[in-house]
């Protein structure tokens, strides 16, 4: 048995020696999440985050910002305008979920959300990314989802600026393999075989 390691997710699927215990796999998925941040090009860069209005679910694509295993925590980023905002400030609870096609691995994690929208760790963010084009993303004058108005400028010169810290409470982790599928639950410190 060995871990994954610093192996790729594709050198990961490709071999035939799967990880084998809970804590291989849950140190694993930490280390493929951090990767995910450092590299554009990874499949967990980008996820899909649920949340819901108290009726209605409501699920959008995001960009994962960073993690931190220490911690549990995931970082996005969103215009503070945007629905989803508004629907963490009522239900902070949400889901985000994430699919490799290299590990055949899917992760549903359940999280705790909470927008920040000043203080130092916002402020920070927002100067590194004040000087990339991706700013323009927050500046624009019309919230997100709202009708074009070819009179409004489409700019603005002050940022719509969210830092979304999202609590990890528990992990699905879910394995496809020939050799037969595979899950796991890691929450509260505990991890337990669903399917082996």
């Amino acid at each position: 048995r060995r871990c994954a390691g610093n192996r790729t997710p594709a050198r990961v699927a490709m071999t035939s020696d799967r990880l084998e215990t809970l804590a291989e796999i849950e140190a694993e998925l930490w280390q493929q999440l951090h990767a995910a941040v450092a590299r554009g090009t990874h499949p967990w860069r980008t996820a899909v985050l649920a949340t819901t209005d108290g009726e209605i679910g409501d699920a959008r694509t995001v960009v994962l910002r960073s993690a931190d295993s220490a911690s549990q925590r995931l970082t996005l980023f969103s215009d503070a305008r945007a629905a989803k905002v508004a629907q963490m400030a009522t239900h902070p609870l949400g889901t985000l979920v994430l699919w490799s096609p290299a590990l055949s691995w899917q992760l549903r994690v359940r999280v705790r959300l909470r927008a920040h929208t000043d203080g130092l760790a916002v402020s920070s963010h927002w100067a590194r990314l004040k000087l990339t084009a991706a700013a323009q993303d927050y500046l624009s004058l019309r919230p997100p989802g709202s009708a074009l108005d070819a009179s409004v400028d489409a700019r603005g010169e002050s940022a719509h600026f969210a830092l979304i810290e999202a609590e990890v409470q528990a992990i699905d982790w879910l394995e496809l393999h020939p050799q037969g599928h595979r899950r796991a639950s890691f929450a509260e410190g505990q991890a337990l075989w669903l399917q082996a």
